[in-house]
């Protein structure tokens, strides 16, 4: 069979991709399962509101919906009152749109069915959740064929692995899956092969069809509009083709007037509702850019950085140098740089909770030809088995962090330097080490320390909380005595076992008084690995200033809301160095 190698491992990526989506932990949780929540409500609650509701404009059922399922993540940020009293939705339809044919399957399982025909039961998360996966499987399948045209079954191979495999695509396509994301992707695989078919044979079809696939994406997010660099630059990359590009459009104008046409009817769907619901065709979903001080710190951050936790994205770069005597180089090298450009420069770089750059995913199949290119250079390359063991490696490091980041060790949105150091390919990181993604302070080595434990509470101390309230577990005045002259203190370690019983904020906190000055820090009870109703352990190190000599210590659990839980036990040590016999 010819092209077997990509074939298999096409399905293969099927298959891990189906088991993401079936085995995620969530479908086991007592929660109900549900994909449409917070930015994911906001695209879809076009469906529910026009099918179901018969109300689009007022949105009046959506409150008893987020009581019942918790979709909104607390706040009904997704819809916006307007000036004519209407409510309309900031996020664009296109994805409502993608996603119409799954929501009625949805539909008509529930209406068939016990479970509420309300568009947020079961069926409907379901039919969501996979319609997204077989958009993306899809996606895939188009992307295949596309790389199969310019490189060998290896290179293509190689290419779908580390596209599918060592990114936070099958994080969008199997798990947070009701996001734009996964059907943008399918769309860019889409444009380039009916972009590669119109230059093979132009036909008012396919011409008709690029136009329109443009359309729907820049009403999935504004930012893809730029998809139209795709077909507007293909074969241009020496000056002899892209003169015969130029003559080739000149003599089917027909045809350049069908993009157009088919990208306003791609367009018309949200334009018909922003008139019908503002009282204007155009109405500012209020997105911000700062295009002359981008965020750096969305490509190299330890936030959430795309070549921190997603460190193949840097073979997608090195392939723009590769890309020269492909028909696509203008298309892939202007639209690459052009997009991580306007994606660096939103205003809300962090993009709300995720796992490395979510942004960039959609736009995967096109840096999947500059990927391609790299992956072809280097297997004519001695050293190509050190690349494919890398390859290997990042394929293995992303899927463990995937679990991570799904069993809340990677923070959605609260990730540092320190803590990754800390909890890399690390499966149950300590309480000390969790401690880092609020205190950042760490003590490497207790073993050079002389260990002395000042406090220490084994008795259960019941505890209930009023709104503003706090409770002492421990005041030491002092705390720390006047060492000898060549015995520097150096460090506190606070450790405490709750059972949290009711509530949702809580913090500890230390403070370390010296005359006028006070040094606190804290950490919250309610961080990502805690456990409700079970005894969770908690630490946290507070580094002593040198000039801090005999200070007051108090511990103490503070809560802006009713709170209860048993302090199980707590203990405070002190660790010092200086002199030899500590060491």
């Amino acid at each position: 069979m010819k092209n077997i190698y990509s074939f298999i491992i096409y399905c293969i990526i099927c298959l891990i991709a189906l088991n993401y989506r079936i085995s995620y932990p969530e479908n086991k949780s007592e929660q109900a399962f549900k994909v449409t929540t917070w930015d994911a409500l906001g695209y879809y609650v076009y469906l529910p509101g026009i099918f179901i509701y018969h109300d689009y404009t007022q949105f009046a059922w959506l409150p008893a919906i987020d009581s019942t399922y918790a979709v909104s993540g607390g706040t009904i940020y997704q819809v916006n009152k307007i000036e004519n009293g209407n409510y309309v939705t900031k996020y664009l339809g296109g994805i409502a749109i993608l996603e119409m044919p799954f929501f009625l399957i949805g539909h008509i399982i529930a209406i068939n069915s016990h479970y509420a025909a309300d568009g947020f039961s079961p069926p409907y998360q379901y039919s969501i959740s996979f319609g997204i996966l077989i958009y993306f499987l899809l996606g895939l399948f188009i992307l295949r064929n596309i790389l199969l045209r310019y490189y060998s079954d290896l290179t293509t191979s190689i290419t779908l692995l580390l596209i599918a495999l060592a990114t936070n695509a099958i994080q969008y396509a199997a798990i947070d899956s009701a996001q734009s994301h996964i059907p943008i992707f399918f769309l860019y695989a889409l444009v380039i092969y009916s972009t590669i078919k119109w230059h093979q044979k132009p036909t008012i079809f396919f011409a008709s069809l690029t136009g329109f696939i443009i359309g729907l994406a820049t009403i999935s997010r504004p930012t893809e509009a730029i998809m139209f660099l795709i077909p507007l630059l293909w074969n241009t990359q020496t000056k002899e083709q892209a003169r015969e590009k130029w003559a080739l459009l000149k003599n089917n104008r027909l045809h350049l007037w069908c993009i157009i046409l088919f990208g306003i009817i791609g367009i018309l769907p949200q334009l018909i509702y922003w008139k019908i619901a503002s009282g204007h065709f155009i109405y500012d979903v209020g997105s911000k850019w700062t295009f002359l001080n981008p965020f750096f710190r969305v490509l190299f951050g330890f936030e959430k950085g795309w070549f921190i936790y997603t460190p193949v994205t840097i073979f997608f770069i090195m392939g723009l140098f590769f890309v020269k005597k492909y028909p696509f180089k203008k298309s892939v090298i202007y639209f690459c740089i052009l997009n991580i450009w306007i994606i660096i420069s939103w205003f809300d770089w962090r993009y709300g909770g995720s796992y490395s750059t979510r942004a960039l995913v959609q736009s995967y199949p096109v840096f999947a030809l500059a990927l391609g290119a790299f992956i072809d250079y280097v297997s004519s390359k001695k050293w190509r088995y050190i690349f494919y063991l890398t390859g290997i490696y990042l394929i293995y490091v992303n899927l463990f962090q995937i679990w991570q980041y799904n069993h809340a060790i990677l923070h959605y949105n609260g990730m540092n330097r320190l803590y990754y150091s800390k909890v890399y390919l690390n499966p149950n990181p300590a309480p000390l080490v969790i401690s880092l993604l609020e205190n950042p302070e760490w003590l490497d080595d207790e073993s050079e320390f002389k260990q002395e434990v000042i406090f220490k509470m084994d008795t259960a101390l019941n505890l209930n909380f009023n709104n503003d309230s706090m409770v002492i577990i421990a005041d030491l005045n002092p705390g720390i005595h006047n060492p000898e002259p060549d015995v520097s203190t150096k460090w506190l370690k606070i450790e405490s076992s709750v059972k949290i019983i009711n509530g949702e904020s809580a913090r500890l906190y230390s403070e370390l008084i010296q005359e006028d000055s006070i040094k606190r820090n804290s950490i919250n009870l309610f961080n990502p690995r805690m456990k409700s109703a079970a005894v969770n352990d908690y630490a946290f190190y507070v580094n002593i200033p040198e000039y801090y000599k005999q200070s007051r210590i108090k511990l103490f659990l503070t809560s802006t809301n009713r709170f209860e839980c048993i302090v199980e036990k707590t203990k405070i040590t002190l660790y010092q160095n200086g002199a030899d016999e500590f060491k």
